[in-house]
């Protein structure tokens, strides 16, 4: 039985310019600088320069007045209309459309990408028309480690849909055999296994050592990447020090061929440019963030002149009206984006200063044993900020120190109780853990049992999964995958 009844619910929403706000925060220092040209471009009624920067006395107004009046130089709200004819979207809040977005973006080059170099190499082989569209659809599905990590019969069904091309899996692997032999080495591989073969048939394979390696990952792929070298051994009747050598040409080759021609631009490859400058002097710590490139902002004088003028105007036409409308709007635009830069700034401050007062001892010379426990909360209880605020900061941002340049995530962990009830981080533990496993015998390297008994008779009371879990994050494998011989 349906029925209808009244109910209220007190919802907090979030208007745009939070929303704004939050995204401001969230963003770098690389990134903030190309948001604020981008907003210079966009917005007529912002401009650099300090605010106190040519804000002339009355007499200055006065003299810069008549000299307009004279010389007619300076444009105003008529000439506007009469130049660019504003349409009546121009006028809304939302005046710009993706597409114009988009072509306002200026692309760049910076030499041959990875899916040209390969193309390059394709166009010189002799191949029939058919080929040549097979080939170019498989060089658009590897992707940027240089894997082919599509099915044949799935590029199949997607040429007869698509491109309305037949074909079948035996003319793609025919030419996908083509594909792999480009450079570099291993480029259209399905699987690991399959691009390190692609490598190795490059090479002389009449050396022991490459042909006893190019075995090895044909035969026994499964057995050495569980590293079994005693069933390896056994199975292929070698010595040991043959293993040996056959590995050390394993371990040479390039698992990831594409990454060599990855964009330099690329947030991987970016260079790390600090958000806060920490410099520790005589008369103890100077933090300040770092806006050295970061454009002082304000008002456009003319186009705040031209509203006061005009809005003066009663008798307005409503093209008048809506030309005032506009300025008012990109004013406004340009206060609120001043101001939330401003309080972005302020909030990163307030949010490292904290940080710095609780690790102070840390930051005295960067000695990772007098990191104290530090969560999300400590922070936000010291700034008076809420959590996820704090998590924007520290997910995202970076701080030089006379020591190195850290993420501000790297001060913050748990805290973990010793058998004398002194409270430790846990990255001290994971500093023990690291040490044990790099001074273990790789021949018997310890299980995640063993490590846990050594931290217990060091008095840090722990369980064998937590262990692991460390383990884990510092990207530590199992024991199993750590054995050598």
């Amino acid at each position: 039985m349906l029925k209808q009844r009244l109910q209220q619910k007190l919802l907090q929403k979030l208007s745009p310019q939070q929303i704004q706000m939050i995204k401001l925060l969230e963003v770098p220092t690389l990134q903030i600088e190309q948001r604020i040209k981008k907003e210079l471009e966009e917005n007529p009624a912002l401009e650099e320069g300090s605010e106190e920067e040519d804000i002339p006395s009355e007499t200055e107004e006065e003299d810069q007045l008549d000299e307009k009046d004279k010389d007619q130089e300076e444009f105003t709200i008529d000439d506007y209309i009469e130049e660019d004819d504003i349409p009546d979207y121009r006028l809304q809040a939302k005046n710009y459309s993706k597409d114009e977005d988009k072509r306002n973006e200026i692309p760049f080059s910076v030499g041959a990408s990875f899916q040209e170099h390969l193309e390059s190499q394709l166009s010189l082989r002799d191949l029939t028309e058919k080929q040549k569209i097979l080939g170019e659809y498989i060089l658009g599905n590897i992707d940027e480690d240089g894997y082919l990590r599509r099915e044949l019969v799935n590029i199949v069904d997607d040429l007869a849909f698509l491109q309305n091309v037949e074909t079948t899996e035996e003319e793609l692997e025919e030419v996908l055999k083509i594909i792999q032999d480009l450079e570099p080495a291993g480029v259209g591989a399905r699987t690991l296994r399959e691009c390190l073969l692609l490598q190795l048939e490059k090479r002389d394979k009449s050396e022991p050592a490459l042909k006893l390696a190019y075995t090895i990952l044909d035969l026994h792929f499964e057995e050495f990447t569980k590293r079994h070298y005693d069933k390896i051994i056994l199975r292929l009747g070698i010595t040991e020090n043959e293993l040996k050598a056959a590995i050390e040409e394993i371990l040479h080759l390039n698992p990831k061929p594409g990454g060599v021609y990855s964009d330099p631009f690329s947030k991987t490859s970016q260079p790390i440019i600090p958000d806060f400058i920490l410099e520790l002097t005589e008369d103890g710590f100077d933090l300040h963030l770092n806006s050295k490139n970061l454009p002082e902002l304000r008002l456009s004088s003319a186009y705040s002149e031209m509203l006061h003028s005009y809005s003066k105007d009663k008798s307005q036409k409503k093209e008048m009206k809506d030309a005032v409308l506009f300025v008012k709007q990109k004013i406004d635009s340009a206060k609120w984006f001043i101001d939330a830069i401003k309080q972005r700034q302020n909030t990163l401050l307030l949010t490292m200063n904290a940080i710095l007062e609780y690790q102070q001892e840390y930051f005295i010379d960067g000695d990772e044993t007098k990191l104290k426990p530090m969560i999300l909360k400590d922070v936000a209880e010291m700034t008076g900020l809420d959590i996820s605020t704090v998590s924007r900061v520290a997910n995202s941002k970076f701080v030089q120190t006379h020591f190195g340049i850290f993420p501000l995530k790297f001060f913050f962990s748990e805290g973990l109780q010793t058998d004398s009830g002194e409270e430790v981080s846990t990255r001290e533990i994971k500093r023990i853990l690291r040490d044990c496993i790099e001074n273990e015998q790789k021949r018997r390297p310890l299980t995640d049992e063993s490590l846990t008994d050594i931290l217990q008779e060091k008095g840090y009371q722990i369980a064998r999964r937590t262990v692991a879990k460390y383990r884990e994050q510092l990207n530590i494998p199992v024991a199993r995958l750590r054995k050598e011989i």
